[in-house]
């Protein structure tokens, strides 16, 4: 087999790279570990950045979004019962689109299908050879045969446990961690929200985040320790606890019903680099991982998506390297700057074991100063609606 770009990962930062490059008319394959069902299951990220929209637009595959996504026009940060408005609209002059992962992967999916592009799925024990000669190949196994992809170019969009970051020799790349020592734990639930907008709830309780996918789907997380399972909460657990952590007001409009989803996310801020080693590029989750605290994940992986895709036509069609050379230094700055937003809302608004005192009043002159600068509002919804690409 022959392609112009392989992908290494069917995910939504594959498709949506797979798909640009296609409309730009440069070919390209996707090789996929797991089955298109299993890929559309995952219960991932819901709220979208300006950039993020822009570029789905670009792609071709924003008209359902545009139909059934909800734009959120801002969000609310919470002290136990100080609620601190976020209005992004005011502050900046966009919007932030409340859409599910798993409706952007759909929608990527079916326009992947309308163009014809080679999705494989099933694929294992993949490995890429020949990273610093004129072309690539990449081998895997597929319904038992070992087979071979050539190419001009590898995007490793196969998350963090994939292989791509893992061909860069580890002396040659450097990693960046911070493992936070607890979770969050999140259900679905077919109720309408507790509120129009996110809630971010800082309590002495823990922190919880109102959220939700539409207006009769939501998304209720609690923070945790790493130490608990899911069989641990019950729903009724969950509901009393949720509501406890939750300003009165909205606990007071809460409407329970049964969890259709339950699960345990640890939470971790991840970068490693080089984002390029010869003829691969590292794309979203294999290349960083950020706490869902601030929104970032499937929004960055979106930011690196859109560096690659122009550097790759320029490389492909127009013969310059210019785009590639500076991929990674480019979307490395996007980065840490999104890192750095993740870990300020992280810190800001969860109890850490151990803490002391000061911790706990050094979150509340945050929430306060929030409340009455209109700077430190703006430079709030200027970092969550996203930074410029």
């Amino acid at each position: 087999m022959k392609t112009q770009v392989a992908i290494i990962g069917g995910g939504p930062s594959g498709l949506l790279l797979s798909q640009l490059l296609n409309k730009a008319g440069v070919e390209t394959v996707v090789l996929e570990r797991s089955t298109r069902a299993h890929v559309l299951s995952r219960i991932r990220a819901g709220i979208l950045e300006w950039g993020t929209v822009e570029l789905l637009n670009e792609a071709g595959v924003g008209a359902r979004m545009a139909q059934e996504g909800i734009p959120h026009d801002g969000c609310y940060l919470t002290d136990d019962e100080l609620m601190v408005h976020i209005d992004f609209k005011e502050l900046t002059g966009k919007q932030v689109m409340v859409y599910g992962q798993t409706e952007v992967t759909t929608d990527l999916y079916n326009a992947q299908d309308a163009i014809g592009t080679t999705v494989i799925h099933g694929v294992e024990d993949v490995s890429i050879h020949d990273l610093d000669q004129a072309t690539s190949y990449v081998e895997f196994t597929h319904e038992g045969a070992r087979k071979r992809l050539e190419c001009l170019y590898v995007a490793g969009c196969d998350g963090f446990h994939g292989v791509s970051r893992r061909t860069i020799p580890e002396e040659k790349r450097s990693e960046f961690e911070r493992v936070y020592p607890f979770g969050w734990l999140g259900i679905l639930s077919e109720t309408p929200p507790v509120h129009d907008e996110l809630i971010y709830s800082n309590s002495r309780h823990g922190f919880a985040l109102a959220s939700m996918r539409n207006e009769n789907l939501v998304r209720y997380y609690v923070q945790v320790p790493l130490s608990d399972k899911v069989e641990d909460w019950s729903d009724q657990r969950f509901w009393d606890e949720f509501s406890r952590r939750i300003p009165s007001d909205a606990a007071a409009r809460l409407i329970t019903g049964p969890s259709i989803e339950k699960s345990i996310a640890p939470l971790r801020s991840f970068v490693a680099e080089p984002l390029r080693w010869g003829n691969m590029f590292l794309v979203g989750d294999a290349a960083h991982i950020v706490p869902p605290t601030g929104a970032k994940g499937l929004n960055l992986a979106a930011s690196d998506v859109y560096y690659l895709y122009k550097a790759l036509i320029d490389a492909v069609k127009g013969g310059s390297k210019t785009g590639i050379d500076e991929y990674s230094a480019r979307a490395l700055e996007r980065i840490w700057k999104a890192m750095r937003f993740s870990w300020q809302m992280t810190t800001m608004l969860h109890r850490f074991d151990g803490e002391d005192a000061f911790a706990e009043q050094m979150r509340k002159a945050t929430l306060t100063h929030l409340a009455t600068s209109e700077t430190a509002r703006r430079d709030l919804a200027e970092n969550y609606i996203g930074l410029p690409f």
